[in-house]
């Protein structure tokens, strides 16, 4: 077999994959109804039954899931099958040190690594690369989701994780991958890295590179596939939905990713109304997967917001670069950060007081955090450096992310009269 051949289902008619979403979405939602007494309440309380679905239409009856549905049945919760039938457990970094949890069973676990091998494959890459993973490696789904994609398809995988980034180029100098699995920006520091160790990045071995974990620009692409002379397509998940590889961008057509429909059903709604938006309108990208055994989830509100459009390399829908979020989350090097989980780290500091002001700024290619708070009244000024490393740390530790802290003398900051304004975005201005 062509170990690059299309299955069957990537190029079935609209027809064929209608009617298995529609036999599949019937035994999710049968199967979350009888297993998950979360959904069980959920329908109840929105008077619908799985029974009432008889079109992919009808799923507009049943209620949405948010990340507060998650946050609210941490840790399990929200599983569907026995404990003792879920073989891996992910997170993803919570807004108050609450994450989402996500339980995979050894089904689960081999569909994901059949979408990221699908992905892959997708991305023009076969069992003959040897492709270097460095997305992070532990609960955050990116790393082991992109190496038993890899493995999946038969290719070498390297897991190199995130950081190290001198070590990144040495590896990619001495063990001439392919293929590199990251995120965009942080691809740019490893380009940098390249370009300072061997003078270009541009006659490396890669071909190819799979971005994902965060929203990222036509002009970075350019800049990419231009300084490291690669092919630069985008991989779309998420955890509560399954990790990378929900979504992939076609090499042929490098037109936006192409969303698995065999597996998760994609939903436009207006963020405000809820209502269903036709294909090609812009709005908050909603999914339902639709082969999930140990956490189904229905209609699980991303906050991405996107358009669906029509298949071009497959028969199934692609979904447009994503525009921004419907709530404050920012994405920082592939880290989902939230103000509410920055201000929590400020008043854990002993002598700082809420108020701040959080500036996202650039710091080259790299989107960067910089903090700006206020010490408490009668606090001598040359404790100013002390208290913004202790904030440092601490929000390294916790959120993950590092930040510059710059700490002030009582009432240097604006007080608000009403909601205050605390994310200022000063990339456009820069």
């Amino acid at each position: 077999m062509n170990n690059n051949a299309l299955e069957s289902i990537e190029k079935a008619s609209i027809d064929e994959l209608r009617s298995l979403q529609l036999q599949r979405m019937k035994q999710t939602l049968q199967h979350a109804y009888q297993n998950s007494p979360v959904y069980k309440k959920k329908f109840d309380d929105a008077g619908v039954h799985p029974e009432d679905l008889k079109s992919l239409d009808d799923l507009a009856k049943f209620p949405f899931t948010t990340k507060s549905d998650l946050r609210d049945n941490y840790p399990f919760n929200m599983f569907a099958v026995p404990q003792e039938k879920i073989v891996r457990v992910h997170a993803s970094s919570g807004t108050t040190g609450q994450p989402t949890v996500v339980g995979y069973t050894q089904k689960d676990i081999d569909t994901w690594a059949d979408m990221v091998a699908r992905s892959l494959r997708a991305a023009g890459l076969t069992n003959k690369d040897i492709i270097q993973v460095s997305y992070g490696y532990g609960l955050f789904t990116g790393g082991l989701g992109a190496h038993y994609g890899v493995e999946r398809l038969g290719a070498t995988v390297i897991p190199m994780s995130g950081g190290q980034t001198d070590r990144q180029a040495q590896l990619i100098h001495d063990f001439k991958p392919t293929a590199l699995m990251v995120t965009p920006s942080y691809c740019f520091n490893i380009i940098e890295a390249l370009e300072e160790k061997f003078g270009t990045a541009k006659d490396c071995s890669i071909k190819t590179g799979v971005f994902g974990a965060e929203p990222w620009t036509n002009e970075m692409r350019r800049e990419i596939e231009e300084r490291m002379g690669i092919d630069a397509l985008d991989i779309y998940g998420l955890s509560e939905v399954m990790g990378p590889g929900v979504a992939m961008e076609c090499l042929e057509s490098k037109d936006g990713p192409t969303i698995w429909e065999d597996h998760f059903y994609p939903e436009i709604i207006n963020p405000d109304t809820g209502e269903v938006l036709a294909d090609g309108e812009l709005g908050e990208l909603v999914f339902t997967t639709i082969t999930k055994e140990g956490m189904p989830v229905i209609r699980y509100r991303t906050r991405d917001l996107t358009r669906l459009l029509p298949g071009t390399a497959r028969t199934m829908r692609r979904m447009d670069k994503i525009m921004g979020r419907s709530d404050d989350m920012m994405i920082i090097r592939g880290v989902n950060v939230f103000p509410s989980q920055l201000e929590e780290q400020i008043l854990t500091v002993p002598g700082l007081i809420p108020n701040y002001q959080i500036h996202i700024c650039k710091k080259g290619h790299m989107d960067a955090l910089h903090i700006r708070t206020e010490m408490q009244q009668n606090m001598p000024a040359t404790m100013g450096p002390q208290l913004a490393q202790q904030l440092k740390t601490r929000i390294k530790t916790m959120v993950g992310i590092s930040v510059s802290v710059e700490v002030l003398g009582a009432g240097s900051l604006p007080r608000s009269e009403g909601k205050a304004q605390r994310v200022f975005d000063l990339r456009q201005s820069a």
